[in-house]
């Protein structure tokens, strides 16, 4: 008897190469689908360490190039961080959420609050002086630009979700949550529907990107493993998509600002 349960496969694309500004990241996404031994599938969704797009699209900064002002000079102070790395977490930002030592909590221009404005500097190339990786100036326009490019190449358009590592409060450790996406539901709203016994949901919203940049994160890895892209095979929707964004919560629905 076949079994008609719901089945998730999902798979890191092999030996991907280090990711340099410019780099033709369709090509390296195809090329690794092919070393899989597979071509695209409709409903296949790609996902993307954050990383590796920012390496691409040239958001590396030389911190040698950049000059603290005198509020990031303060709050280096406060929080024992690198001045000159404070001043690009204030840049990327629109405000400071908790600042403490060891610690600087902002709200990144892109709506999303994080630990340092999603600034890095772990797994990327210090070879001239110290440097720091920013986010995608706009990551669902950068999904929706590497969606386009694979459909161009390929005949499929595959969903494509960026992934980055968040901490959350009231929970220890992070998790991958999509800051960009395209071609999928980011967001699906089950409120009006009814459950198992026909009671009608009130509250229901399903955070679908997140949950599959957290699947995904399981064979990405965090450190030494060099698996920044996944191929998930096995989703299924019917949603209309929507971007990332739509993900943020509202000011005005947000309990704790």
């Amino acid at each position: 008897m076949t079994s008609t349960a719901p089945r998730l496969d999902i798979r890191a694309l092999p030996d991907f190469p280090m990711v340099e500004a410019g780099d033709d990241l369709a090509g390296l996404v195809l090329d690794g689908v092919a070393r899989l031994g597979l071509a695209l599938a409709p409903h296949d969704v790609v996902v993307l360490a954050q990383k590796v797009v920012s390496k691409a699209e040239g958001r590396l900064v030389r911190l040698a190039d950049v000059t603290p002002s005198e509020r990031a000079l303060a709050l280096a102070g406060e929080v024992r961080k690198d001045p000159r790395l404070v001043e690009l977490i204030l840049t990327e930002s629109v405000r400071v959420v908790r600042a403490r030592p060891d610690v600087l909590i902002v709200e990144h221009r892109l709506g999303l609050t994080m630990a340092n404005a999603g600034i890095d500097q772990s797994n990327v190339r210090h070879a001239d002086g110290e440097v720091a990786l920013l986010l995608p100036l706009d990551p669902d326009a950068s999904a929706a630009r590497l969606r386009e490019e694979i459909a161009r190449r390929s005949g499929v358009a595959p969903g494509i979700v960026i992934n980055d590592s968040f901490g959350r409060p009231w929970r220890r450790g992070t998790t991958g949550i999509a800051i960009g996406a395209a071609g999928l539901p980011s967001m699906i709203d089950r409120r009006g529907e009814t459950d198992l016994y026909g009671r009608t949901l009130r509250a229901t919203m399903i955070a679908y990107a997140d949950e599959i940049a957290a699947s995904a994160s399981l064979v990405m890895g965090q450190s030494t493993e060099a698996t920044p892209v996944v191929l998930m095979r096995g989703l299924a929707w019917t949603a209309a998509d929507n971007p990332a964004a739509t993900l943020i919560r509202a000011p005005e629905e947000d309990l704790f600002r």
